[in-house]
């Protein structure tokens, strides 16, 4: 029997629904993937060759051609944002729809220095594939290895920028060339943006970001950059910290003075600044200043987020080589929620080899204090000067004068700045979050789940880019915890290219 006019209408209807519910991200196959990248493993390699620090105008520019060049070959048209001679480079995917949400995708192109003595290979500029021999040390092997035959997920490749952040760069390409050879499209209008300078602290990226404002507009922003969860399961982010550093100096007297005529009549600057310092830390890691934490507010649901998270914290302990934390959180996720102050470097006078007997004349300490998005630098900052106001220090600008010298018996300077980025949060249930949840799930499943983190300890330039476009974001990390980012010997596993590609496909087909 033939269905009724209303009942055909009822059927259209719940299958318009039933297709609606059940639109996610096209999986890529592993075995597609793995062709993928062994396909772009050459570009990868000569990606890596192109020494990237953001103090040398004239290498981010050769980068930022290089990666024109290969952006424009998949079809994005691009445009070179001026940047004070270290330009970031903007790409936009062809074919985008007045209907379609528009997510803009963070990475950055610019890498650490590096000292090339400290790395196991010719140069850090010369990019190397090795595998773990049997006596737990890595070893060379031929590069050859990635373009023909079989691919151990295991291997690495070392080299500056590997993994920080030219790997996700290079993955976001193979899975558009992936997204190309199988006839499809993105399922979201797709732009890039590279920042030039993301490791000198993002100074420009607000300017550039505020100029450019009607290119960059979109509807999400997604950012790739940071380690994966170290269980390696695909890794959601929902926060950064910020970063700002502080200096202080602790004045003894005018020069230099000879310890066996002085000491025990003049005082020494480096005892006094030890315990300034120690007084501003209990034996157990937290800040005993007034106020530094009292802004954090962490209910069950923030607790149950992290308590989710699959820390193994005896394993964490074992690789930092320390028996004991700091207790200012209860695990490691909740310590990440607080701001923290931390003594990056400190000293007075040579040691070593060209240490002398004196009393020097002042000891300077250099601090570096991660803030939190109801924690700024500002606030953080004023109450470490008061503190230090507060144990019995005259604060001066440079150099005390004789008559600062005559009336004060503690002399100290503190000065204090954002660096490299405010903190920033997105809420775990905003429409970007569940887009890229679903993405994730859509290619990789439920069992595991994806590991979801409330807000990451480490610094990118999120809030500044949202201050700038006001949308909201997600970190989408896709790179190996262990990938000695920043230090010697950075390498990227190809375990987590060949997924890196599989997580952006998904991204890219995945509506929105």
């Amino acid at each position: 029997m033939s269905p009724t006019p209303v009942r055909k209408l009822a059927l259209l209807i719940a299958t318009a629904c039933l297709s609606v519910n059940v639109v996610q991200a096209a999986s890529l196959a592993p075995d597609i993937a793995q062709k993928q990248a062994q396909a772009s493993y050459r570009e990868y390699l000569d990606l890596l060759s192109i020494p990237n620090d953001s103090i040398v105008p004239e290498d981010i520019r050769r980068n930022v051609t290089w990666l024109e060049e290969a952006f424009r070959k998949r079809g994005f048209a691009t445009q070179s944002l001026d940047n004070d001679g270290k330009p970031m480079l903007f790409a936009e995917y062809p074919g985008k729809q007045a209907g379609r949400k528009t997510v803009l995708f963070y990475m950055h192109l610019d890498g650490q220095p590096v000292i090339p003595a400290q790395w196991a290979q010719k140069s850090p500029w010369t990019p190397v594939l090795k595998q773990k021999a049997a006596n737990g040390n890595w070893e060379e092997i031929d590069s050859a290895k990635l373009f023909a035959g079989a691919v151990d997920p295991e291997w690495r490749v070392f080299g500056r920028s590997s993994s920080d952040d030219k790997g996700p760069i290079m993955m976001m390409l193979a899975a558009i060339d992936a997204l190309k050879a199988a006839g499809g499209a993105p399922a979201v209008n797709v732009k890039v943006i590279l920042d030039s300078e993301e490791e000198k602290g993002s100074p420009s990226i607000a300017k550039v970001m505020q100029a450019h404002r009607d290119l960059l507009a979109c509807d999400a922003i997604v950012i790739h950059d940071g380690p994966m969860h170290a269980t390696n399961r695909p890794t959601l982010v929902f926060g950064n910290r910020g970063a700002a550093k502080a200096k202080l100096v602790v004045f003894g007297p005018k020069s230099p003075l000879h310890s066996g005529h002085y000491g025990n009549y003049a005082p020494n600057p480096a005892q006094r600044l030890a315990t300034l310092l120690a007084s501003m830390k209990d034996d157990t890691g937290r800040v005993t200043i007034p106020g530094y934490y009292s802004k954090v507010r962490l209910g069950d649901a923030e607790r149950k987020i992290m308590a989710a998270v699959p820390d193994d914290e005896v394993a964490l302990k074992r690789r930092l080589g320390i028996a004991q934390t700091d207790k200012v959180g209860a695990n490691y996720q909740e310590a990440m929620q607080y701001p923290s102050l931390n003594v990056r470097g400190m000293g007075a006078a040579a040691i070593g080899d060209k240490v002398a007997n004196i009393v020097p004349d002042k000891a300077e300490a250099e601090l570096d204090l991660r803030t939190t998005p109801d924690s700024d630098a500002a606030y953080l900052g004023k109450l470490v000067e008061q503190h230090i106001v507060k144990q019995g220090y005259h604060l001066v600008q440079g150099t005390p004068t004789d008559e600062d010298r005559a009336r004060y018996d503690k002399l100290a300077s503190f000065t204090y700045q954002s660096e490299g980025g405010n903190a920033a949060g997105s809420p775990i249930d905003s429409p970007v979050a569940k887009w890229a949840y679903q993405a994730i799930t859509g290619t990789f499943g439920t069992n595991p789940e994806p590991v979801r983190i409330r807000m990451m300890g480490g610094t990118v330039p999120t809030a500044e880019i949202v201050e700038v476009l006001k949308v909201p974001f997600v970190i989408v990390p896709l790179v190996n915890a262990d990938n000695n980012q920043h230090a010697a010997n950075e390498n990227l596993r190809l375990g987590n290219y060949t997924n890196g590609i599989r997580t952006l496909h998904g991204l890219l087909t995945q509506p929105f």
